[in-house]
């Protein structure tokens, strides 16, 4: 991309091409800078399904005295650590003591420590809702991508529309311009050739009011043009986020497009079915309910857990035991459970089901949608660039024309009326060139948006 620099000489025309237009917006635009807060958002989600397999640890104590009476102290700590495959890992150390303590939980006085494994057997063994929950946060990272690039592109294409106006205006302006100058220079010259009798004196008054006629559309083509300049200064920003002005002696560059050919129109097709981010959503929310699928048809099994902890008085800590964890006491369990009618499990899937057959119809119409507008605003990027062709031929003829009729005037064999329409004609077909080169450049930055691209 070219360079731009806001604090350029104002003593000289710069060209501010598309190109540094749309990289200080990049750069620089608060909107552009906003989005990277969209996946910024989803980084916490992740973090959060993160934060389920985050190490836990625990500590209970109680103690009850009533009339001078101890009655019991209570004290039990834990550290429980989820893994990936489900199974969790816990290890813990409890001290119960007392007159009153029920005796499944009563300790010895230097307490019991812990450790162990729980595991499931069926529901919870391939997926459960903490896995479920992470991969889907996963996915969430790309739709949070898709949607900041959605958002850029639409800048982009604003930007670029904001610019190609700024382009017409600038021609149109460019051109009254120069028509009026002519005006006003031939109104001289006519002046002077009524003073020595060569002219008649009404061709001054046709003279003066053709001035008059151009003063007017050059009024009007200023204003045009300095609405469309702070059009485009809304969008310039500096790097410390300060808003910029256009330079006053900035112009804007041409236009420099390709020809619209078949080859491209299908490139345009191709890009929009790979990376359109709508598509691309479409595509990352259905992994996402095919994960919470597959949960839910998890479900369905019924709850077999095991768990197994070995206990065992603390090892002191000036002996040295390389059997310590080898013991014959431990404490086992299992737990299962199974609703009979399994309605709710089941409505939970169904309605997942559902949920995945309607995105796909979404996905299905959206596609073919997309490619149909991509078709559609290729053809107006078409169709514009053959009219501005015809157009460019069609003015560089009357052009011919305008230059011979100014030799018959010169010569006698014409009148001022016909000089004057003429040129007002050339003047009218240069601007409509222009216009249909700026809605070309309009249609194309459309079809790269369409297709899901930076119009850039």
């Amino acid at each position: 991309m070219g360079s731009y620099s806001f604090a350029s000489a104002q003593d000289s025309v710069r060209i501010f091409t598309f190109s540094d237009y749309a990289d200080l917006i990049v750069k620089n635009h608060p909107v552009i800078k906003q989005s990277e807060l969209i996946p910024a958002d989803a980084r916490t989600e992740l973090m959060q399904a993160r934060g389920m397999f985050d190490p836990k640890l625990a500590s209970d104590f109680s103690r009850k005295e009533y009339k001078d009476r101890e009655y019991y102290n209570h004290w039990e700590n834990s550290l429980k650590i989820p893994t990936w495959p489900g199974i969790d890992l816990k290890a813990g150390f409890d001290r119960n003591t007392g007159p009153y303590i029920n005796p499944q939980y009563r300790t010895p006085d230097a307490g019991l420590v812990y450790a162990g494994l729980s595991v499931p057997l069926a529901q919870g063994l391939l997926i459960d809702a903490r896995r479920s929950t992470l991969r889907q946060a996963r996915l969430l990272q790309d739709i949070a991508e898709a949607d900041r690039r959605k958002l850029v592109i639409k800048i982009m294409y604003d930007a670029a529309k904001t610019y190609w106006d700024w382009y017409f205006a600038y021609q149109q302006f460019r051109f009254t311009s120069e028509g009026l100058d002519l005006a006003q220079v031939r109104f001289t010259a006519v002046k002077q050739r009524v003073e020595i009798g060569d002219l008649a004196p009404i061709d001054s008054v046709q003279a003066k009011i053709t001035v008059q006629e151009r003063q007017a559309s050059y009024q009007e083509a200023l204003m045009e043009f300095q609405n469309t300049r702070l059009g485009i200064s809304n969008n310039l920003w500096t790097a410390n986020d300060e808003p910029a002005e256009l330079p006053e002696n900035a112009i804007p560059g041409g236009v420099t497009l390709p020809e619209p050919t078949e080859e491209q129109l299908n490139n345009l097709l191709a890009r929009a079915n790979q990376q359109h981010p709508e598509l691309i959503k479409f595509n990352f929310k259905l992994q996402q309910l095919d994960i919470e699928r597959r949960f839910r048809q998890n479900q369905l099994l019924p709850v077999v857990n095991v768990s197994y902890n070995f206990i065992r008085e603390p090892v002191n800590m000036g002996s040295y035991d390389a059997g310590w964890w080898m013991t014959n006491n431990y404490k086992v369990g299992a737990e299962v459970s199974f609703p009979l009618f399994l309605r709710k499990e089941r409505g939970k899937l169904q309605q997942v089901r559902i949920k995945q057959q309607d995105l796909r119809f979404d996905q299905q119409q959206t596609q073919r949608t997309i490619a149909t507008t991509v078709r559609q605003v290729f053809n107006q990027a078409r169709s514009y660039q053959q009219q501005a062709e015809f157009q460019r031929l069609a003015t560089e003829n009357q052009a011919v024309l305008v230059r011979a009729e100014q030799q018959k005037f010169t010569i006698g064999e014409s009148t001022l009326f016909l000089v004057n329409t003429q040129e007002t004609k050339l003047i009218d077909m240069l601007i409509k060139t222009e216009s249909l080169r700026t809605k070309y450049a309009k249609a194309w930055a459309n079809s790269l948006y369409a297709a899901g691209s930076n119009p850039q």
